[in-house]
């Protein structure tokens, strides 16, 4: 078992190294140039285009709402990588990798609009009449059967990737969470867990887009509400820790108190690797879920889809960033959503933890209804929609094990898996980045009540 522990050690130290940090930002960076900064120069037309999603569109073709889809897409990305990953990106590269997550979501943006923008135009409807899209169309349709291999290699990384990150290791993070905080068994949490996913998962798409719609939106609030409060007791302290986190982004953390010290390359590192664990821009992810929803046009569901990580990053990761920084709990050698409970428990003694544990509870429960989806169209897409209901067994079986067990291993493997899952999606992000350009063009040219017009493309399999 060590020896596996240290041959995924160093894997994950490759495929998280500068090559990759290269790629993805290059990538994002790439697309944004493309695009002339769209994405950023449309942040608020992208919040009106949310807003006139919420209600399905009947003409246009898809499952579920705009807003549905990107809900969905949200449940999977708002999750422990809000609360423990942002905190273990300060933790182990200072808060210098606050600044590397923003530019990894400015830049992701990006990434997430050419994701959904071609995972719309290439979608396909499968043999149970449901509209199916996410990377692994997108390179079989849009680059021909000579990539397919590539396709597949998405596929697999994201079907054998959420049973780790989507699934266990977040079980993991409730029942650890549920039993510090109120010495809850950990093998109840798993029971009930289990109960409650199964009880939507087996609706499908639709049941897993209207849970979305009403958890999400109110769990980001919620937290929000509860960051404010520890702003608010320290709101003093904010300016400093705005320039501690610029400044500590470009020169080296000195080791002091229970920090250890860190270096620009590590603040780089956790930032780009925190900040995709937690938005998941460069993934591909958020295309499986946008393909869902009934569109009018790619680039419509695309300004839709590139707000998630807008939301994930800029919105709800700053916010779990500036408690920790502000608190003064950064340097205390603790870690994790410990860490972040420090500084919840800072501001508010004797109920902050209780209600960091809720929110930590409330998010890996969405994450794991969100991965329930990617994993089963990653699955479908090797083996077809009969893996549809034991994948859904499966997946809500595997809760109880992730409830119990130490995952530690897990985590590390599926950290690997990201990475994989990321290659093939931006190399075929890189090589379509002519159709991604060539229709937001086309669609900006037109007049805005002409875009709002229903159009609709899809694929018959």
């Amino acid at each position: 078992m060590q020896m596996l522990n240290d041959f995924f050690n160093t894997l994950n130290g490759i495929v998280w190294g500068i090559p990759m940090i290269v790629l993805i930002l290059g990538t994002g960076l790439f697309l944004q140039v493309r695009l002339g900064f769209m994405p950023i120069r449309r942040i608020l037309y992208g919040f009106r285009m949310i807003a006139r999603s919420r209600t399905r569109d009947p003409r246009a073709e898809g499952e579920i709402s705009p807003f549905a889809a990107l809900m969905t897409a949200l449940s999977a990305t708002v999750g422990t990588g809000n609360i423990a990953g942002v905190a273990t990106a300060i933790a182990v590269g200072g808060p210098g990798a606050l600044f590397w997550m923003w530019m990894t979501a400015l830049v992701g943006m990006a990434t997430k609009y050419g994701e959904v923008v071609l995972a719309v135009t290439y979608r396909e409807v499968d043999a149970k009449g449901e509209h199916v899209g996410g990377p692994m169309y997108a390179i079989r349709n849009g680059l021909g059967r000579n990539w397919r291999w590539l396709a597949a290699s998405f596929a697999l990384f994201g079907g054998l990737a959420g049973f780790g990150i989507g699934n266990m290791v977040q079980s993991n993070s409730i029942s650890s969470a549920m039993h510090t905080a109120f010495g809850l068994p950990t093998w109840v949490s798993g029971l009930v867990l289990a109960t409650l996913t199964g009880t939507v998962i087996l609706g499908g798409i639709r049941r897993i887009g209207r849970v979305a719609e009403l958890m999400v939106p109110a769990m980001c609030v919620a937290y929000i509400l509860c960051v404010g409060v520890v702003l608010f007791v320290f709101s003093e302290r904010i300016p400093a820790a705005l320039d501690l986190i610029f400044t500590q982004a470009f020169q080296p953390t000195a080791a002091g108190g229970g920090f250890l010290g860190a270096t620009v390359m590590m603040a780089v590192r956790m930032g780009v690797a925190r900040g995709i664990f937690s938005n998941e821009a460069g993934l591909g992810t958020a295309g499986i879920a946008q393909a869902a929803g009934t569109t009018r046009d790619p680039v419509f569901s695309g300004l839709i889809g590139m707000m998630g990580t807008f939301i994930d990053t800029i919105i709800v990761c700053t916010m779990t960033g500036l408690a920790i920084v502000v608190s003064g709990v950064w340097d205390s050698g603790a870690s994790g959503a410990v860490l972040s409970s420090a500084s919840f428990e800072a501001a508010m003694p004797g109920v902050g933890r209780y209600l960091l544990a809720i929110a930590l509870a409330v998010f890996a429960f969405t994450t794991i209804l969100g991965w329930a989806y990617f994993g089963e169209k990653c699955w479908e897409y090797l083996l077809g929609t009969r893996c549809e209901k034991p994948f859904r067994i499966l997946w809500t079986l595997a809760i109880l094990p992730g409830a119990v067990l130490s995952l530690d291993f897990a985590w590390l493997v599926a950290d690997t898996l990201n990475a994989l899952m990321a290659i093939p999606n931006l190399i075929s992000l890189i090589l379509l980045s002519p159709v991604i350009v060539a229709m937001t063009r086309a669609y900006f040219a037109k007049p805005e009540a002409e875009r709002l017009a229903p159009q609709t493309q899809t694929r018959t399999r």
